[in-house]
């Protein structure tokens, strides 16, 4: 059984991807949130909305300290010339916390490997952002029964030249990719078992002190229906929610679940 930790916030991460196209539907999902937020107390829980970072300054502007906000994605430079990059001292000054890293559509849609998750992690750390690394397996690795081997490496990778001391500000994200907009999901004995092959990778190299202070989460179809199997009976810290994010009224729903 998963230790619960009592005294470590659980996180509710919402990443609205290439979503939000415009100034008016920026404001009509910002009215929303601010409406589900109004009287509401999530003492339990830190919620996290990762825009699109063309929209972070106004949802920083408008949600203040209510909402934390977190990037997509960064590059590893901190600047220079690297067209359409976006750096983790750009993401830090317009208000990220947090950014998204390895997310399984990076890695299948713009090749991100390893290394460059890896490169992408230290240089969030260094600059004073929370990395959020996602970390799974595809349907054809599952069937095979390569996801041990799968997450493995990638743990093992993300985490390289990582300081223990700076393991407490990163959040694992376990994001089957099989499952990720589908309405099919592992069962919650299915998704303990990540987490604790994700804490006995880590123990290779960290103090189980260190590894109890990191928040690992679900992701991958989380909704009201699947909350309670995803995150609540498998021990998890809290879940990634991409679709649901979207609509936030569903949203807040899954986050006052997960504050209990």
């Amino acid at each position: 059984m998963v230790k619960e930790k009592t005294s470590m916030k659980k996180i509710i991460i919402g990443n609205l991807k290439m979503n939000i196209l415009s100034q008016a539907e920026r404001e009509t999902y910002l009215g929303a949130v601010k409406k589900e937020l109004a009287g509401k107390k999530i003492n339990n829980a830190e919620i996290v909305l990762c825009p699109p970072a063309i929209h972070l300054e106004s949802f920083g502007k408008v949600l203040g300290k209510k909402v934390a906000l977190g990037g997509q994605n960064c590059f590893w430079e901190e600047k220079g010339s690297y067209t359409g990059e976006i750096s983790p001292v750009m993401l830090k000054n317009f208000g990220s916390e947090y950014v998204i890293i390895g997310h399984s559509e990076r890695r299948k849609y713009f090749f991100e490997n390893d290394q460059s998750i890896n490169q992408k992690v230290l240089a969030s750390l260094k600059n004073g952002l929370s990395p959020i690394i996602c970390v799974g397996e595809t349907k054809e690795e599952r069937q095979s029964g390569e996801t041990m081997h799968v997450i493995t490496r990638q743990i093992k990778e993300a985490f390289a030249g990582v300081a223990p001391g700076k393991l407490e500000k990163i959040v694992v994200a376990y994001e089957p990719i099989w499952s990720v907009g589908s309405d099919s999901i592992p069962t919650s004995n299915e998704i303990m078992e990540a987490k604790v092959l994700i804490q006995k990778i880590l123990s290779r190299n960290f103090s189980q002190n260190m590894i109890q202070k990191m928040r690992i989460i679900y992701g991958g179809s989380v909704s009201v229906k699947t909350v309670g199997q995803a995150c609540i009976e498998s021990g998890m810290e809290g879940a990634l929610i991409g679709r649901e994010s979207l609509a936030p009224r569903e949203f807040l729903k899954i986050a006052r679940i997960i504050n209990g």
